[in-house]
């Protein structure tokens, strides 16, 4: 259940770390590249079943 919701909450980190306005688009991929590495750390663990 922990997991679930831990995954829930990261995929939508990513999807609001997405650079779409003008101010953010210079920011290239940082922003969506770490919540997407947290995102797959978290996969991971849950597969492996420690979460």
């Amino acid at each position: 259940m922990l997991g679930t919701i831990l995954i829930v909450i990261l995929v939508l980190a990513l999807l609001g770390a997405l650079p779409r306005w003008p101010h953010s688009r210079e920011w290239g991929y940082y922003p969506t590249g770490g919540v997407g590495l947290i995102l797959l750390v978290v996969v991971v663990l849950l597969v492996l079943g420690r979460i």
